[in-house]
Parts: C-alpha cells; sequence; structure tokens
C-alpha cells in the first residue's frame, strides 16, 4: 500500500515511466478505445480469429461462428481500400491530395493526431525523400522532419550541397503520428499507401530516397533489414516512368546509432553522383 507520504514520489515514478515508454501528451479527460475508430484496426482484430480448417471425418470440429465477422472484417479493409484508392486517384494536385487526405477517416492514427503531416519542400525538385511516419515536433507543427531527426537531415543534404526549401521534396508513408513515435503497423501503412503512392506520382522526381526500413518496405517492396539494404539502388515506377530509388537510414536511427552516421554518408554521396548523372526530367506541374 502506498502511504500518502509516498505519493509526489510514486507519481513522478509514475510520469518517469511514461516518459520513457513515449507518452508525452495527453489526448482526452477520459480513456477511450481509438481501434473502434478504426475500419481497419476493427479488420485486423477479427481477422485474428480466422478458423483453422478441419478435414472432415470423426474428430472435425464444427466452423467457428466467427466466421460471418471475418467475412465482415474483409470486406470492411477491402471497402477501406477502394476508398483510399479512389479519393487519391481523384486528386489531380498536391493540395487537391491533401485535401483528400484530410477527408480520409481509413486509418486510425488521424483520431490520436493532432495534425495531418503531408510534406514540406520544392514539390518540382529532383529528389524525393520519404519516411515513415511524424514524430512529436512534426504533429505539433504539422511539417514532416522538423525535430532533431528532421535537423540532421537538413546538415546531412547540406553536406551534398542540397537545400531543403529548394532541392528537395518529403514527406512519409503514413501523415499521422503514431502514439508514442511507434513504427506504423503494416495495416496503417496499407491504408495510406495509395496517397503516397499518388504524391510521388504527382511529385514525380527524378530519384526517390526512402528511409528507413519501413519506407523501403512499404514502396519498394524488400522485405530485408536496413542495415542489408541501405546503399543499394531500387526501380520504382511512378505511374508514368521508372525513376531510380536509393534506400537509406533514417535520421532518427542515426540519432540513436551515431557510429553508423558513416554508412549513411556513403549512401548521401552516392546521392549526390546520381544527381550529377541523371539527366533531369519535366516534372508535373503541382
Amino acid at each position: 500500500m502506498i502511504s500518502f507520504g509516498s505519493m509526489p514520489n510514486a507519481i513522478e515514478a509514475l510520469l518517469d515511466f511514461y516518459i520513457e515508454a513515449g507518452v508525452d501528451c495527453a489526448i482526452d479527460e477520459l480513456p477511450r478505445d481509438r481501434f473502434q475508430d478504426s475500419a481497419v484496426a476493427r479488420a485486423a482484430i477479427a481477422s485474428a480469429h480466422v478458423p483453422i480448417a478441419q478435414p472432415h471425418g470423426v474428430n472435425a470440429k464444427p466452423q467457428s461462428a466467427a466466421v460471418p465477422s471475418v467475412s465482415l472484417a474483409l470486406e470492411t479493409i477491402d471497402e477501406t481500400a477502394r476508398a483510399a484508392r479512389e479519393l487519391a486517384r481523384n486528386a489531380d494536385t498536391l493540395p487537391a491530395l491533401r485535401e483528400a487526405l484530410a477527408t480520409f477517416d481509413g486509418c486510425g492514427l488521424k483520431a490520436t493526431a493532432k495534425n495531418l503531416v503531408f510534406s514540406d519542400g520544392n514539390p518540382q525538385a529532383r529528389v524525393m525523400f520519404v519516411g515513415e511516419a511524424p514524430g512529436r515536433d512534426e504533429d505539433l507543427q504539422g511539417v514532416p522532419f522538423v525535430g532533431r531527426s528532421g535537423q540532421l537531415l537538413d546538415r546531412m543534404l547540406k553536406a551534398i550541397g542540397l537545400s531543403r526549401a529548394e532541392d528537395v521534396y518529403i514527406a512519409n508513408i503514413v501523415p499521422w503520428r503514431p502514439p508514442g513515435n511507434r513504427t506504423p503497423t503494416p495495416q496503417e501503412a496499407a491504408a495510406c499507401h495509395p496517397f503516397i503512392q499518388r504524391q510521388i506520382e504527382l511529385c514525380n522526381p527524378d530519384i526517390l530516397v526512402c528511409l528507413g526500413g519501413p519506407s523501403v518496405q512499404a514502396l519498394l517492396g524488400v522485405r530485408e533489414g536496413i542495415l542489408r539494404t541501405r546503399g543499394r539502388w531500387f526501380t520504382y515506377n511512378t505511374g508514368q516512368r521508372e525513376i531510380r530509388a536509393l534506400a537509406t537510414l533514417h535520421p532518427a536511427y542515426l540519432l540513436r546509432q551515431p557510429l553508423q552516421k558513416r554508412l549513411a554518408w556513403r549512401d548521401f554521396r552516392a546521392l549526390q553522383k546520381a544527381i550529377a548523372e541523371t539527366a533531369p526530367s519535366h516534372n508535373i506541374s503541382a
């Protein structure tokens, strides 16, 4: 039992635990089941109870009563995916795409985030960077890569002669902050995929740079770890043409593992060389 005299210490310890766990802001005064706000999350939970088919015979077990709910869940996933594809496809400009994304309710992260974090930089730039998801600072300001990792990215760009404002365009595969800065789930990334896909298509860059494992997996379909993937060049189809795509380490990872900056520096030198060797294309007006 905690005495009244030790209560302040207990509260302080609890707050320290919350901070270490990534809980850095209060969303509501009362608890709320956020999963109920997301069709994708509900479908993911329901699909975890798909019954295993049993052979016919003496020991055969009856079908689980969860089958109808699973079918409904799968239909919900399909409907969400179709809605996302339709909204993204009908957006002819980046402002229209941002507006369409703001109306999309198929990703549960929207309910817990403060702001939609769409993009930063020059939409006409030859190079587009795509990270995984916004962090706390990005969520508060509504701009990607403005926290410590963004400051590191700016220094890395400057080291190879690039400016955020003029030479690059920056976005994320998921535009809403996951609670506690966790990695977006596959369901969350899949729900938002048509939008980042359309964003790349509208920007039509000459080179795509994927920052971190989740971005590499979502955009390039590579399932290897980022340390095995970084530094490698891939081909990405924008829907209009094929462009070069580079996998590299996320700045947030470099802040946790400073010794790996040497690897990222190699990647950025390779990017610098590729920009010089790649003929500029005519980008779509945004």
